[in-house]
């Protein structure tokens, strides 16, 4: 562990970045294997289908079709989020955990401007995850 730190040190902007491949992989996948994917995928499908609807149709806010969709994508919502708070449960202590030790080890070199060298990756790499691992 502790020639791992060191090597974080003597590369610094690398490390970052491959962490935050790894933190992205692993998020991805716990996300994948411990969400109900077919779910996910018809509620999904169906929020695009009252988004179109609401879309085209024009309804006015006081109309009862209106109102009705919205009651519906408003359920739809609740299921998505509950839906995906397991994989949060799983990987919100772990990762808060790597992050202080991440913190420890880069801000004495980089300052704050660490995080960014995480995030900007991150946003990127996780989509790419997604795609490959089929996650919706």
């Amino acid at each position: 562990m502790y020639s791992l730190t060191l090597l974080m040190q003597e590369y610094p902007r690398i490390s970052i970045v491959v962490v935050s491949l790894l933190v992205s992989m692993i998020s991805t996948v716990v996300t994948k294997y411990t969400t109900d994917q077919s779910l996910l995928k018809s509620v999904k499908d169906r929020q695009k289908e009252i988004q179109k609807e609401l879309k085209e149709k024009k309804y006015s806010p006081s109309d009862k079709r209106y109102l009705e969709l919205q009651n519906e994508l408003l359920s739809l919502t609740g299921k998505m989020f509950k839906n995906s708070f397991k994989p949060l449960f799983i990987t919100m202590i772990p990762f808060l955990l790597l992050f202080y030790w991440l913190r420890s080890i880069f801000v004495p070199l980089m300052g704050n401007s660490w995080i960014w060298y995480y995030i900007i990756p991150s946003l990127f790499i996780s989509s790419l995850w997604r795609k490959l691992f089929k996650v919706v």
